[in-house]
């Protein structure tokens, strides 16, 4: 990596450098992370596998991704707040999945929790929507060393308290800050990455829920 955080990618293109070429980390690079999100089902995919990947690394989360689809119902929120004590040992017993028995839980909990927060503000998009920090909050340049000393923003900690004063777990401000970087609340492709200006497009065109 370069001390730009920046790699060139055996296509010739330039990228972060964070996925280190490995062909499914650098499709999702390119193709998912940064770009805006609406959907709730994913919404909630999104922040349940960032609370999966607490101490573990993003790529073995992504590799598994189709597996914690499988094991939690598409995470179809509604259907996920049916689970039972049964359904937590089954899930204990997948190994296709991380089998930790308290982020298990905290996601059927939090799936009980968005449903409320969807029946409180219309959809999860609206909710987390609101919170996009605006001009002034960001860096007005990012590079590398930026982003590597912003693991969390004033904007995730306050999603977390919110997020935490509803019931939701697993959901502190550095795995909020990974969300919003997942969900494109926030465009943190480096500058020099093709990736940030094509997001910037994306963001600009993107129809905010709830506005």
């Amino acid at each position: 990596m370069s001390e730009a955080g920046l790699v060139e990618g055996p296509d010739g293109i330039t990228r972060c450098a964070w996925h280190g070429n490995l062909p499914d980390y650098l499709r999702y690079h390119d193709q998912e992370w940064g770009r805006p999100v609406a959907d709730d089902i994913r919404l909630f995919e999104k922040i349940c596998l960032e609370g999966f990947q607490s101490g573990l690394s993003w790529l073995t989360i992504l590799r598994k991704r189709e597996n914690f689809r499988s094991a939690f119902a598409g995470f179809d929120f509604d259907e996920v707040a049916e689970f039972t004590d049964a359904d937590v040992e089954r899930l204990l017993q997948d190994a296709g999945i991380i089998r930790h028995r308290g982020k298990i839980v905290s996601t059927i909990n939090n799936a009980r929790r968005a449903q409320e927060l969807t029946a409180e503000a219309g959809s999860l998009a609206a909710w987390f929507w609101r919170f996009e920090p605006g001009p002034a909050e960001r860096p007005t340049k990012l590079d590398w060393a930026t982003l590597k000393a912003m693991p969390t923003t004033a904007v995730s900690v306050r999603i977390s308290k919110e997020l935490k004063k509803r019931g939701w777990t697993f959901v502190g401000p550095t795995t909020v800050y990974a969300f919003m970087q997942a969900m494109g609340m926030v465009n943190d492709h480096v500058e020099g990455c093709f990736c940030r200006a094509e997001v910037e497009k994306q963001r600009a065109k993107f129809k905010r829920p709830g506005r």
